[in-house]
């Protein structure tokens, strides 16, 4: 029998982890959950004289992303615009946090360290350029999708780098601010609208590496429908309880918990697998392929019983393969390293997976039921 939301988030609310992921495909209620979970543990005061939800709870969700829309000059077609609709979340982060300069470092990590938001002294508009290296400029531009995600998204993390180190001081007394003291949760659902897989990679590794850093006392809820930031943050955190979210026909839902690898969950590894082969096949392969790599030979080794997914790599060329795997999978900063791998290292990413395919029982069983 099905539950409703409010019946779910008590659930959520309810379990002591730190970390709860939950996978949902789109239209499962995913985002209502949020607003659901937000509504119970901090319910919106019946006058303006009460608590703000947010000294409890922040959530990014989409609704945060409507908060911004464009106003594209119509007429003039020359100076577009995002527009912020004023609002308490915004006006905190930006007026009474001063975040505008870290969400700008954020931004153009993620996106492009040549284009720049501008800001207006009252953080009602925010208009791009693209700074040509020199005093040139090029602006006002319209950003894609996928920019504007990043710059949205940008905006609620740098406030989340600042809660994370804020809380990490013990004493409250000591603390540069003490709005974040009572702060309980954090609530993001699919922060990866319009993200190609490399920024979604990224983005879900130093999202981890920032949970792992927090406090105890924060705990986060993540909903997503993306498989692949879903496998990521699974494999990056430890003590995480991990869940799938449904909805019926009838308007009804069921949360079930999911225990073990992720695999068993979705066939995730058949997802890599097929990744991989036609990123081959295509002659199509990119950098982030070697972290979908490494990813299947870990989970490759956990089904077979090896310590180490390293134990798998050929044995004339272990230590080689590996520090080649662990390099390239493990470069989070975009300036790091171009996109597109060399023709070498195609070839590594080819003879590992033939290596892998050909000469375990596990995968060899796979090809016949295929």
């Amino acid at each position: 029998m099905g539950q409703k939301l409010e019946d779910i988030a008590k659930t959520l609310r309810d379990t002591n982890k730190k970390v709860q992921l939950i996978y949902a495909f789109n239209g499962s209620g995913k985002t209502r959950l949020s607003r659901a979970f937000k509504d119970l543990v901090a319910p919106k005061p019946e006058d303006d004289a009460g608590e703000p939800p947010r000294q409890k709870i922040l959530y990014y969700n989409a609704f945060t992303e409507d908060l911004f829309y464009w106003d594209n000059d119509l007429e003039g077609d020359a100076e577009p615009k995002l527009i912020i609709q004023r609002n308490s979340f915004t006006d905190w982060v930006l007026k009474d946090q001063g975040q505008d300069q870290n969400i700008i470092t954020n931004f153009q990590h993620y996106a492009n360290d040549k284009l720049t938001p501008h800001f207006t002294e009252d953080f009602a508009e925010v208009t791009f350029s693209l700074e040509r290296g020199t005093d040139e400029r090029l602006g006002n531009l319209k950003i894609s999708k996928g920019e504007e995600s990043n710059f949205i998204w940008s905006i609620f993390y740098t406030l989340l780098e600042q809660v994370v180190s804020v809380l990490n001081v013990p004493e409250a007394d000591n603390r540069d601010t003490n709005q974040f003291d009572q702060l309980e949760y954090v609530f993001i659902d699919d922060p990866v609208s319009s993200l190609d897989e490399n920024h979604l990679i990224e983005l879900a590794v130093n999202l981890a590496g920032l949970i792992i850093s927090a406090p105890p006392s924060l705990k986060f809820v993540i909903t997503t429908h993306s498989p692949l930031f879903y496998n990521v943050l699974f494999n990056e955190l430890n003590g995480k309880t991990c869940y799938l979210l449904e909805r019926f026909e009838d308007g009804s839902f069921a949360l079930t918990a999911k225990n073990g690898d992720s695999n068993q969950s979705f066939s995730y590894h058949l997802f890599l697998k097929n990744t991989l082969e036609q990123a081959i096949s295509d002659n199509q392969i990119q950098k982030y392929h070697f972290t979908l790599l490494r990813n299947l030979y870990e989970k490759t080794a956990s089904f077979l019983g090896y310590p180490k997914w390293s134990e798998l790599l050929p044995d004339d060329k272990q230590t080689y393969l590996n520090r080649i795997i662990q390099f390239t999978s493990h470069s989070t900063l975009s300036n790091e390293a171009v996109s597109e791998p060399t023709p070498q290292e195609k070839q590594t990413v080819k003879f590992l997976l033939d290596h892998l395919r050909d000469n375990y029982g596990y995968w060899q069983q796979e090809e016949q039921n295929d």
